[in-house]
């Protein structure tokens, strides 16, 4: 299932992606849910690569990302599902390896792989270490809820797990993170640590969105209180804490970032305020100290 909105520029290598990995109608379904998008004719441009194998359904209006998720649940009519967004891809082996994890652990309610970072021109520019070796993941529930470390486009999940335990909510940023806590919470989770899957950061995307606005953090900060209801009493406060701590130095990297590539001072100083909003552990604040040196430096590197 690829839900899309106004990423029409990607949306041919998404879904040339997944149909370099088909494996025949009768087991596999293939449709764009597309958010009523304005960019470009996304009918057009499914009809002339699926000629005929990809389905196509277009909201009435504009419904918002986390309704687009839910038609695409809805409408999903086989055993698993994947949310492969429009500006994503997946890597030759994805379906394959997703499916052989589910046979080998019917138990888990979930199955992902690595992912690799890619630019707006396709580059990879980021691949995180495996998370551990490759079958059912101990002690997943505390781990995921510690950080974020699923991509939207390396997760297969089953159908009876999402209409079990309902569909995203909450934020428009953060939500995937919240799911796959809630279904680590139920289900044992399956894991590949091959790189099978890529998303893709650009401009234009909800995210960037939501990072020039300053409004990860608190987006965040919502979906570490909802993530708590999923914790045993004992691990609530330890993970609240290391997840603070992790996302408040994030955000001195987003300022740092944010600065470097516009110059926009008093963007970066609402970045620092929130991430100290988030975390005032000591070693934040060594952090923010090394943000201030680097910015230090780069300031007489232009006048040397």
């Amino acid at each position: 299932m690829i839900p899309t909105y106004n990423c029409t520029t990607y949306l041919r290598e998404a879904l040339l992606s997944v149909l370099a990995q088909d494996m025949g109608e009768d087991r596999m379904q293939i449709e764009v849910v597309d958010d009523a998008s304005t960019d470009g004719d996304v009918a057009a441009l499914v009809a002339e690569l699926g000629q005929g194998r990809v389905q196509y359904y277009q909201q009435p209006v504009n419904v918002g990302s986390l309704r687009n998720f839910e038609t695409c649940i809805n409408r999903a009519r086989g055993y698993y599902v994947h949310l492969l967004h429009g500006d994503d891809r997946v890597v030759d082996g994805f379906y394959t390896k997703m499916t052989q994890l589910f046979e080998q652990h019917p138990q888990a309610g979930a199955a992902f792989s690595r992912y690799a970072s890619i630019n707006e021109t396709g580059q990879r520019i980021y691949v995180p270490a495996p998370v551990d070796s490759e079958g059912i993941l101990p002690n997943w529930l505390v781990r995921i809820a510690e950080r974020q470390q699923i991509q939207y486009a390396a997760i297969a999940v089953r159908r009876e797990v999402y209409e079990h335990l309902g569909s995203f909510y909450g934020t428009n940023y953060g939500e995937d993170w919240e799911m796959w806590v809630r279904i680590a919470r139920y289900y044992p989770v399956a894991y590949a640590p091959e790189v099978l899957a890529e998303y893709r950061g650009h401009t234009s995307s909800i995210s960037s969105a939501k990072a020039r606005q300053g409004r990860i953090i608190q987006d965040l900060l919502l979906v570490m209180e909802a993530i708590q209801q999923h914790l045993p009493e004992k691990d609530k406060k330890l993970v609240a804490t290391l997840s603070r701590k992790f996302y408040a130095t994030l955000g001195i990297g987003v300022a740092y970032q944010v600065l470097r590539e516009t110059q926009d001072w008093p963007s970066a100083q609402h970045h620092i305020k929130q991430a100290l909003v988030m975390s005032r552990h000591p070693s934040v604040y060594y952090h923010l100290f090394k943000f201030h040196i680097k910015q230090l430096l780069h300031k007489l590197s232009l006048y040397s």
